[in-house]
C-alpha cells in the first residue's frame, strides 16, 4: 500500500498524534528497510506500554506502509475514537465470543489485499518483571501460516520509560528515546504445509518471538532470559505456594488453639 492509498484518517490521526510524539520521544528508528515497499506482511512487535503503539505507529507509518492493529472491539463503538478506529481500519477483536475468530479471518483477508497487519503477539502489556517478551499467543503464527507473507520481527523500547507497565503517571523528564529495531523476515517456511497443530503453532510463535528478542538484547545491550516468563505457569505456582503456606500455617494454627485452650482448662479442673 503506497501513501497515496493511506486514506483521510490515517493521515487526520498522523496530525493529531504526531506533534505530541515528536515533542515528547526522541527517536532511534533501525531496519525501517526491511519494511516490504509493497504485498501483504505481519508485524510481529512486542509490547511494553500503554503509549508504544502510537509510538510504532509513527515509525511504521513513516515507512509508507501503515499498520492495521488488532485491538478490543469495545474501541470500535464509542464516538470519535469508534469513528477513527474504522475509518483507520483497523481490526475488532471479540473476545470470549462466537465472533471470536472473525479477527484472524479479517487479518487474512488484509494480508491477502496487500496491506499490513501488525501484532502483539504477546496479547498484552509483558509481565515480565524486567520487561522482556513473554510468552506468546499463536494468532501471528496462524495468519503467517496460512497466508505464507513474510513476518516482520519487531522490537521497540523507550516507550515504557515514558509511561510503565500499568502506571497511570507519565515519566515526562527526562525526555526519553523510543528505539526501534525491524528485523529481516522470520524464516518459517519449515513449518509451511503442515497440519496446523497446537504444538506446530506453538513452535512457529516460539521462532517469532525468539527473534524479537534477539533484536530487544540489541537495543538494550544485555541478555534476556533463557526461558521466558510465563504468566500461566507464574499463576500456577502462585496458586502452588499459596496453598504449601497455608498448609504450613495449619500445624501452627492448631497448636495456637491448643495453647489457648490450655489455660482455660487448668482453670476448670481447679
Amino acid at each position: 500500500m503506497s501513501r497515496r492509498r493511506i486514506g483521510f484518517w490515517y493521515r487526520f490521526a498522523a496530525v493529531l498524534c504526531k506533534p505530541p510524539l515528536v515533542i515528547l520521544i526522541k527517536r532511534d528508528w533501525r531496519g525501517m528497510e526491511n519494511i516490504p515497499a509493497d504485498g501483504g506482511f505481519i508485524t510481529a512487535v512486542n509490547h511494553n506500554s500503554h503509549v508504544d503503539p502510537f509510538a510504532y505507529a509513527h515509525f511504521q507509518y513513516n515507512s509508507g506502509r501503515v499498520p492495521r492493529f488488532l485491538a478490543k472491539s469495545g474501541l470500535f463503538k464509542k464516538g470519535f475514537v469508534g469513528a477513527a478506529m474504522r475509518g483507520t481500519g483497523q481490526i475488532p477483536v471479540y473476545r470470549e465470543t462466537t465472533d471470536a475468530l472473525s479477527a484472524f479471518r479479517a487479518a487474512i483477508d488484509a494480508v491477502e489485499r496487500g496491506e499490513c497487519v501488525a501484532f502483539y503477539p504477546e496479547g498484552t502489556i509483558t509481565r515480565d518483571p524486567d520487561q522482556w517478551p513473554m510468552t506468546a499467543k499463536t494468532g501471528a503464527a496462524r495468519v503467517a501460516l496460512q497466508t505464507k507473507c513474510p513476518v516482520i520481527p519487531v522490537a521497540q523500547w523507550g516507550a515504557n520509560e515514558l509511561l510503565p507497565p500499568y502506571a497511570k503517571k507519565p515519566h515526562l523528564l527526562p525526555r526519553k528515546t523510543h528505539h526501534v529495531l525491524a528485523g529481516p523476515p522470520v524464516d518459517l517456511s519449515r513449518f509451511y504445509d503442515k497440519e496446523m497443530t497446537p504444538d506446530l503453532l506453538k513452535d512457529a510463535t516460539e521462532v517469532i518471538m525468539a527473534a524479537i528478542t534477539r533484536q530487544l538484547e540489541e537495543i538494550r545491550g544485555e541478555k534476556a532470559p533463557e526461558t521466558p516468563y510465563d504468566p500461566k505457569r507464574e499463576r500456577i505456582e502462585q496458586r502452588r505456594r499459596t496453598a504449601a503456606a497455608v498448609e504450613h500455617q495449619r500445624p501452627g494454627q492448631h497448636n495456637g488453639a491448643l495453647r489457648e485452650q490450655e489455660p482455660q482448662e487448668e482453670g476448670q479442673g481447679k
